[in-house]
């Protein structure tokens, strides 16, 4: 079953990839969009949305803060993340492919790894340590300030369950 998941989510990753590629290239060609530039961080508010069926795995509430680094010239940027208001705060570092879709607007899609703070305690993402894929989107709505707004997807992320575990994230950043 875990391997079933893996692949599936890994299908669904490269077909985002491979479309936001092509939509990418279009624009580019077109001179019609730029995306996002800059790196920022900001901060937000997030809801586990999901549950593991057992005790300590309830659906929690609580905040974010995220950064993206934009790697210069490339599509590619790092992220942290910390969803924290539960009884564990899920932090992750996550490595994305950013697609631009209009003026200072971008969609991303990435994977990286969920560390809970307290495993087996509930967090917006579960309560174990696991695997994540993101999607999301990013706008700069006026100088130097940002809004996002993304889902986290962790891979069987409670303890003793195979269930996975979905959070959803929307904040306000800075961008330098």
């Amino acid at each position: 079953m875990k391997l079933a998941k893996i692949a599936a989510s890994t299908f669904a990753v490269a077909a985002v990839v491979l479309s936001a590629g092509i939509a990418s290239a279009q624009t580019t060609e077109n001179n019609q969009t730029n995306g996002l530039a800059g790196s920022y961080i900001g901060a937000g508010i997030g809801a586990g949305v999901t549950n593991g069926g057992r005790q300590n795995d309830a659906a929690t509430f609580g905040g974010n803060v995220q950064g993206r680094y934009a790697i210069t010239n490339t599509p590619v940027s790092i992220r942290g993340a910390a969803l924290f208001g539960g009884d564990s705060t899920a932090i992750m570092p996550i490595l994305t492919y950013d697609a631009p879709i209009a003026k200072n607007t971008n969609v991303y899609i990435g994977g990286g790894y969920s560390f809970q703070t307290d495993e087996g305690k509930a967090s917006q993402l579960g309560n174990k340590n696991a695997p994540v894929v993101t999607l999301g989107a990013e706008s700069e709505v006026a100088k130097n300030i940002v809004i996002y707004g993304d889902a986290k997807w962790g891979i069987d992320a409670y303890k003793d369950s195979d269930a996975d575990a979905v959070s959803l994230q929307t904040g306000v950043g800075y961008r330098f």
